[in-house]
């Protein structure tokens, strides 16, 4: 029997008895989706308290610098209402996007049992992933910070302390839009407030003295113009990679390794839940993708063994850019390129 050559970085075989399965802890019973995930990362719980401070700074600024001391009630009140609201559904697509599996692959599921029970076919292989033991299914990728391979992987974010992938990138999404659109309401609200301060006494435009609500107002504005630019600018890229279903991780492999992409409009309908409705921008419903087979897309078929090679060598040469045997793309905001 004449064995697949075998990349420094990644087991590919034919054969199960080749896979090491003595190395593998026996595969954990899968939970149930939806389950709570949270990732011990000091840097992400850091990033991520970071977040909910500087969403809550805002509030405070917003409410007691701005809204509470003026005087016209009716903008007040709807600036409140639209403020606040857009910051709950920000908080809540963060939670959700930190606390929901990205699209875990089951760990330790490289046993002999298990690879035998997939009845591999002449001309077929499995990957495996030599750091957490499990079987790769395609278009998944090892994430360092997580130890564990996820499925349609785009990048780690450190502020939402968790992978961005096949099953919370819609949370992902509506985070990086609710931050933008409160830090433009924000921004909107500061230059009023300015303006308004010019035309009248200082000492009756804030319950504070004047030199601690400018230095509150500047401080807000800095925030707010620096989110602003952050999350649309990462609220464009995920939209264009859901549009284009090709993920930060394959945008990097385009020219080495090219892929079929699917209609953009059936992938949007995929991340944000069916048929376009208010429930596309809803933190509290899930995407509409049926229960993931344990098996899905862990077998790959090739034509020949230079077909294996070709791709070796074009994730090798990406995977040696990043931390060895892991693929991992981080965000422009913190552990960025």
């Amino acid at each position: 029997m004449m064995l697949i050559p075998t990349h420094h970085f990644r087991d590919i075989e034919r054969k199960p008895e080749y896979l090491q399965p003595e190395k593998c802890a026996p595969p954990p019973f899968p939970g149930p989706v939806g389950t709570m995930w949270f990732i011990r990362d000091g840097c992400g719980i850091a990033c991520a308290i970071v977040t909910w401070f500087l969403v809550l700074y805002a509030e405070f600024v917003v409410l007691f610098v701005m809204l509470i001391p003026s005087r016209d009630y009716a903008y007040s009140i709807v600036n409140g209402i639209v403020f606040n609201l857009l910051a709950f559904l920000a908080l809540a697509s963060h939670c959700r996007a930190m606390l929901t599996d990205p699209g875990a692959v089951p760990k330790g599921n490289a046993t002999k049992e298990f690879i035998e029970s997939l009845q591999l076919k002449p001309g077929q292989v499995v990957y495996k992933c030599p750091k957490c033991c499990s079987i790769k299914p395609d278009r998944a990728h090892h994430c360092s910070v997580c130890k564990r391979c996820i499925r349609k992987m785009d990048h780690h974010c450190p502020w939402v302390n968790n992978c961005v992938g096949e099953n919370n990138q819609k949370y992902f999404v509506l985070f990086t839009m609710y931050i933008a659109l409160i830090s433009l309401h924000a921004l909107i609200m500061v230059g009023f407030h300015f303006l308004h301060c010019f035309e009248e006494d200082w000492t009756k435009c804030s319950s504070f003295s004047p030199p601690t609500t400018v230095i509150l107002l500047i401080l807000l504005c800095f925030e707010a113009l620096l989110f602003l630019i952050f999350t649309s600018v990462m609220f464009g890229t995920q939209v264009h990679s859901i549009c284009t279903d090709e993920t930060g991780i394959e945008r990097l492999q385009r020219t080495k390794q090219p892929r079929e992409q699917s209609g953009s409009w059936k992938s949007v309908q995929e991340a944000f839940g069916g048929a376009f409705s208010l429930n596309w921008f809803n933190p509290f419903t899930r995407p509409c993708q049926p229960e993931i087979p344990i098996d899905k897309g862990l077998v790959r078929q090739v034509s020949s063994l230079s077909d294996i090679d070709n791709v070796e060598t074009a994730e090798s040469q990406l995977e040696e850019t990043k931390d060895r045997d892991s693929v991992e793309v981080l965000d422009e905001w913190g552990r960025g390129e």
